[in-house]
């Protein structure tokens, strides 16, 4: 099915057309966001699921509907492709997108293997077409508020993080809870540690569903001795997406579920005495104020979106591109392999 719409409007030289493959769940957001985003042009918009393109033409009255990613990529009028579809669909149509000469916006995991991620960068780098990862969370004011305090050493030397991704939520077949959902933050440590761990050990059950993990707990060590924890659920009572860092100096919670107060800055530790650095009892409980900092805020998918025109229009290499993608990647597979094994440490090379 190819059915397009009238559309007066002309592109400017500069103007990027997009195309959205996948309009259900969250692909829908896309189609919402590129439709209204300045400097480019929603073009196309594929699903297989009809219910989703008559969605999709309310938000977008002016793209074409189609249900093949094929007629996309053969259409010269679209320069990008955006791929809401399966993670398990991402790594391949990824590379038929960019050998069709499209830059590409692939929604995470970029790949479920490693060796599909690494096929993807190399053709994104063959092509010379820009790649990015839909790593929504590094496109947070929040969390780039929480970089730029750890940047500055307002926090001091980063001591652990733990992080806590739980609903009552969307359950999925095609991937576990750690895929789904630990993306997120990974690539939040990942961005603020600026170091991928060299182990990982998971522990998961499949309450749910035989074989795919509802709930799982991650631990993660890093050569520079931090640690962090990862707590991932579809089966909760509550809605939290909490992060927090423990540092020498400060300690920082962020909240992205409240309205907001997405940062709490919290003044406590322990204060060491430099006459008495050697000896443990000495150090005394430092118990601060609490500071919640006014962090402008902004749609992080709107933000997300803009930043992927801008690096196509400008050349330059995305936030989450292809090295940040393949980082996750190497992370969730061997948590994977981790879990599989019932929760022994596995390394990250």
């Amino acid at each position: 099915m190819d059915i397009r719409s009238d559309d007066p409007h002309s592109d400017p030289a500069e103007t990027v057309r997009v195309a959205v493959v996948g309009a259900g769940y969250w692909g829908i957001n896309h189609v919402r966001t590129f439709a209204r985003l300045e400097g480019c042009r929603l073009v196309r918009v594929c699903d297989r699921s009809e219910q989703a393109l008559r969605r999709a033409a309310q938000l977008a009255p002016g793209a074409r509907l189609g249900t093949q990613l094929d007629e996309v990529l053969a259409d010269d009028e679209v320069d990008a492709v955006v791929l809401c579809t399966p993670a398990a669909d991402h790594a391949m149509q990824a590379i038929k997108s960019l050998s069709a000469g499209k830059h590409v916006f692939v929604e995470k995991p970029m790949a479920l293997r490693i060796e599909d991620a690494l096929a993807v960068a190399r053709r994104a780098e063959e092509t010379g077409r820009t790649l990015m990862v839909g790593h929504l969370m590094l496109y947070h004011p929040a969390v780039l508020r929480l970089r730029e305090m750890i940047q500055a050493g307002d926090i001091g030397d980063i001591y652990y993080l733990y992080a806590l991704r739980v609903n009552l939520g969307r359950l999925r077949q095609d991937e576990n809870a750690m895929w789904s959902l630990m993306p997120h933050d990974l690539s939040i440590i990942h961005y603020l540690l600026g170091q991928t761990p060299i182990t990982v050990a998971a522990r998961g059950q499949s309450y749910l569903q035989p074989g795919v993990q509802d709930v799982v707990f991650v631990n993660l060590e890093f050569a520079g001795g931090q640690m962090a924890q990862i707590q991932v659920s579809w089966l909760d009572p509550r809605k939290e997406r909490r992060l927090t860092v423990v540092g020498s100096q400060r300690m920082v919670e962020l909240d992205d579920v409240h309205p907001t107060e997405k940062l709490r800055i919290y003044d406590k530790g322990f204060s060491r005495p430099p006459e008495f650095t050697q000896f443990g009892e000495y150090l005394s409980v430092r118990q601060g104020d609490i500071h919640i900092p006014h962090v402008p805020m902004a749609e992080p998918l709107n933000v997300e979106c803009r930043h992927f025109i801008e690096c196509i229009q400008r050349k330059t290499t995305p936030r989450s591109g292809a090295r940040e993608g393949l980082e996750v990647v190497k992370v969730l597979e061997a948590a994977q392999r981790s879990l599989d094994r019932r929760g022994a440490p596995v390394g990250i090379t």
